[in-house]
């Protein structure tokens, strides 16, 4: 088999089980491990791969401003949300950070909804604005154009006199082992903090961005309560259901 043809296997592989052991590798490919790590070095220099010890795992969805990631995915996003409904009730105090799929689920919650809502997201404190019945507490800080919500040591101290019923966590990269990780360390810092200060916790991810890392760690991934996803293969549901409850 030529270089080129057991890379593409490689991402082949990486594609369909999400992650890459490179002694496994070595013996599915019968080549050595030193062979399978200048593999997996050169793919991971190429961007197709994100390396890691002994491995690799999937690079994800790439790292773009809100506007492009706005207009992706918003049937997914869209069907998330209304899952998520089931765990906001009356009278809760929710904190949402920023990202286009918890946008989404503002724009599912019903317009009689008694709350109290959190957020260091500009867009999201907008799109409240129709919902009388809602609280929005706007949490300032330093506008972080490319995600549009607000970051800093302000935001942080922000949050030191706050408790949430139930925090709508915004999620990059998530993956069993590495945690929930971000690629800005000041996000992450927020989001952590944020995490911290809430009885429970809920993501909603695309498939795409299981099993994928970013640079940041925000947290285990079992500090989630809830993971909503879809068109999750039975393998990988097993895995996450054993840390968290999972919905799809």
């Amino acid at each position: 088999m030529i270089k080129e043809e057991r890379q593409q296997k490689i991402l082949q592989i990486l594609n369909d089980e999400h992650k890459v052991i490179a002694s496994d590798l070595s013996k599915r490919l019968s080549v050595s491990e030193d062979t399978i790590r200048r593999d997996l070095n050169e793919l991971d220099h190429k961007g197709l791969i994100k390396r890691v010890h002994s491995g690799a795992v999937r690079m994800g969805p790439p790292v773009v401003d809100f506007s492009t990631r706005e207009n992706i995915f918003n049937e997914i996003k869209t069907s998330l949300a209304k899952k998520a409904l089931d765990f906001i009730k009356d009278d809760m105090v929710l904190l949402i950070d920023g990202g286009t799929t918890n946008l989404h689920l503002i724009h599912q919650l019903p317009l009689h909804l008694k709350a109290t809502v959190i957020t260091n997201s500009p867009p999201i404190a907008m799109a409240l604005t129709s919902h009388t019945e809602i609280e929005v507490i706007m949490i300032g800080g330093t506008l972080f154009k490319q995600s549009r919500v607000n970051l800093g040591i302000d935001t942080v101290e922000s949050l030191n006199t706050m408790r949430a019923d139930l925090y709508v966590m915004g999620i990059y990269k998530i993956d069993l082992h590495t945690g929930i990780s971000v690629p800005s360390l000041s996000e992450a810092l927020v989001k952590r903090k944020m995490a911290s200060v809430s009885t429970e916790i809920l993501g909603m991810v695309t498939s795409d961005k299981l099993d994928t890392i970013s640079n940041h760690i925000v947290c285990p991934t079992n500090h989630l309560t809830y993971l909503i996803t879809e068109n999750v293969r039975p393998e990988i549901r097993r895995q996450y259901d054993q840390q968290i409850r999972v919905i799809d």
